[in-house]
């Protein structure tokens, strides 16, 4: 439980149809199994203690009595284990019988949660045994215990921060107005839905989508846990179906017509922070729901969860190309609306060779062929100075050629060293100042440049480059419109080779094939041997770290620890611990004192869930202590350090 981590099973035992003690030997195996696996919650199916295919038999008073005593077996069954336990059966409370979920833990009983939808169509006959549960919670004995029993039940960990759960039952979910969104709108981050879903052809996809897009409408956790084997097969099949989803996103899913356990680990974290970031997630404080607090201990679980290394780029190559389609055609698009907003005929785009301003020229070509303008009117620009490199300057000026944009080269040696002896710089001192002094040179002579020719200069700057501020100030930081300002490094190589992979120029796919194979570099520095000596990856970090820890921070507001943790487990085999920690604290440092930075960047258009425009995402005062996030990461080099 350990960073908002939760590991939960769903489960499909097979059963005996009306045999009650069976179907508990089999649960409580189960029980015992995912006990033995570190979950913190199981859910067993839809009537499971008797079958869901009794029919009139669920009428017979025995069957019933049986059942409970049954649950009894599994109450005692449940002492000393730290795992909530939600397992479904027939109840008689009041002379009315009710479809059920009764939810336990050490040897407790936290409540029973009844249906609300019964069905009474086609194949269901619901309605012949069972009646609708009330809302409102009520008072009931049960296996020797007085407990709550309602649908406006919710679950609280009071150990597990964020951990609160409401039930549904099978029907529920398939209504119009399920209650889990009455749960989620109260509170709960986890609902579990024991069911009994029949299988026809087709059904299965329909049942992952419902699920996986009921738990990304409630931001929430979603463990369904389906009947099978054992149920009658008179007129129906059952399939066995468990599936556990958050937020979206299916971590589970068993195969159908088999018996057994599927887990999954719930990051409660990101659920929560997602809630608080979007202000259309509206709580009700309904007083009909009645809170039950129940405790997990803080355990520290090895993860079973994909980390993916590479968040901002989809794993699949169809669905890569699909994205990097998509992008290309948003920062396109931005930059057309720009172009004729502003009658602009002319775009001026510094070229260096270099992966963001390959980018951001191929997407200067895409937008002047979308307004139907002559690509002659792009001026590239390349800049030579002190680190230029004869493959990038060659690289430089046979994109621009491939492309049919107009090439244009300014050496800004002489301006940049005369500009040094006016302010006394030493040449042979390569601080600071003589980077920042070429950059800012640059700068002007493409702001220049667009002025002569009423043009407009296009930023290459990337997304990683902002969140570290890993660019001259009123140097390469400044433009006229950003393309790439929502861009992360990571992605900005999967665009270029996109397109090297479907243009249709040979020549243009080598040049932008020996571009992905160049060091990123800003070249100002001079070179040895003819090769690039300053790499930036050397200086500030590898950007598929940097990367990672920008997603994790902005998107879902994970704090130092938790990243580290994430990192740890995403690039294993690839990078050290101590590495690791050494540039994420490097990352923390630049992104707190660069804000400055991005404060007044260039317009540019947004293309991902994470962004950086001060303008749009992200609100931050550029003079903002990062003391809390340092102590945090120093507690974990600590932690490192003592380790060894």
């Amino acid at each position: 439980m350990k960073d908002g981590f939760i590991r939960v099973a769903a489960a499909t035992p097979e059963i005996q149809v009306a045999d009650c003690r069976y179907n508990r030997e089999q649960i409580e195996k189960m029980m015992e199994e995912a006990w033995n696996q570190e979950a913190g919650m199981v859910v067993f199916p839809e009537l499971c203690l008797t079958g869901y295919t009794c029919g009139d038999l669920f009428l017979q008073e025995l069957l019933l009595k049986k059942c409970v005593e049954e649950l009894g077996v599994l109450l005692k069954a449940s002492e000393g284990k730290d795992m909530l336990t939600v397992v479904g059966m027939p109840l008689e409370v009041n002379g009315k019988l009710y479809n059920t979920a009764v939810v336990f833990k050490d040897g407790n009983i936290l409540g029973v949660v009844p249906k609300t939808f019964i069905p009474n169509y086609s194949e269901f006959y619901g309605a012949r045994h069972f009646e609708r549960g009330p809302k409102k919670p009520v008072r009931i004995h049960l296996a020797g215990q007085e407990t709550w029993f309602g649908t406006q039940l919710l679950f609280q960990c009071t150990s597990v921060p964020g951990l609160v759960v409401g039930g549904e039952i099978c029907e529920d979910l398939w209504a119009p107005n399920p209650p889990s969104i009455s749960h989620a709108l109260a509170g709960a981050t986890v609902m579990f839905n024991v069911s009994a879903s029949d299988e026809i052809t087709g059904k299965d996809a329909y049942r992952k989508e419902l699920v996986n897009s009921q738990s990304a409408r409630l931001i929430c956790g979603y463990i369904y846990a389906g009947a099978g084997e054992g149920e009658s097969t008179t007129d129906l099949v059952f399939p066995g179906h468990n599936l556990i989803c958050e937020n979206g996103t299916c971590l589970a899913e068993s195969k159908r017509f088999e018996t057994g356990i599927v887990y999954g680990d719930l990051d409660l974290g990101r659920l929560n922070s997602e809630r608080r970031r979007m202000t259309t997630f509206i709580q009700n404080e309904d007083r009909d729901y009645v809170w039950v607090p129940f405790e997990l201990e803080m355990k520290d679980i090895e993860l079973r969860r994909f980390i993916d290394p590479n968040p901002f780029v989809p794993s699949g190559e169809q669905d890569r190309q699909k994205r990097c389609e998509e992008i290309l055609s948003i920062q396109a698009m931005g930059l057309k609306k720009r172009l004729a907003h502003t009658h602009c005929q002319t775009a001026v785009v510094g070229i260096s060779g270099g992966l963001d301003s390959t980018l951001a020229l191929l997407v200067t070509v895409r937008a002047f062929d979308m307004l139907g303008l002559d690509r002659k009117q792009i001026m590239a620009v390349t800049m030579p100075c002190f680190g230029t490199t004869d493959r990038t300057y060659n690289n430089a000026c046979q994109l621009v050629n491939e492309l049919g944009a107009k090439l244009m080269e300014v050496n800004i040696r002489e301006a940049v060293s005369l500009h040094f002896r006016d302010i006394g710089q030493d040449m042979d001192n390569h601080d600071v100042t003589f980077e920042n002094g070429q950059a800012r040179e640059r700068t002007q002579v493409l702001m220049d440049l667009a002025n002569q020719r009423g043009g407009m200069v296009i930023g290459t700057g990337d997304l990683s480059e902002l969140a570290l501020g890993w660019a001259t100030y009123n140097g390469d930081h400044m433009s006229m419109y950003g393309v790439n300002a929502s861009v992360p490094k990571t992605l900005v190589r999967h665009l270029v080779r996109y397109y090297a992979d479907t243009c249709e120029s040979e020549n243009l796919r080598e040049v932008l094939l020996d571009i992905l194979d160049t060091p990123v570099s800003p070249e100002l520095i001079p070179p040895k041997e003819g090769e690039i000596s300053q790499k930036t990856e050397d200086l500030v970090g590898p950007y598929e770290l940097h990367d990672f820890f920008l997603y994790h921070m902005m998107r879902f507001a994970c704090p130092p620890a938790k990243i580290y943790r994430l990192a740890k487990m995403a690039f294993k085999g690839r990078y050290e611990d101590e590495v690791i920690l050494k540039w994420l604290k490097n990352f923390y440092h630049r992104f707190f004192i660069q804000q400055f930075k991005r404060s007044c960047v260039p317009d540019g258009p947004k293309v991902g869930s994470v962004a950086l425009s001060p303008r749009g995402d992200w609100r931050m005062p550029s003079d903002a202590s990062a003391r809390i996030w340092k102590e945090e990461l120093e507690a974990i080099g600590d932690g490192v350090c003592g380790s060894k």
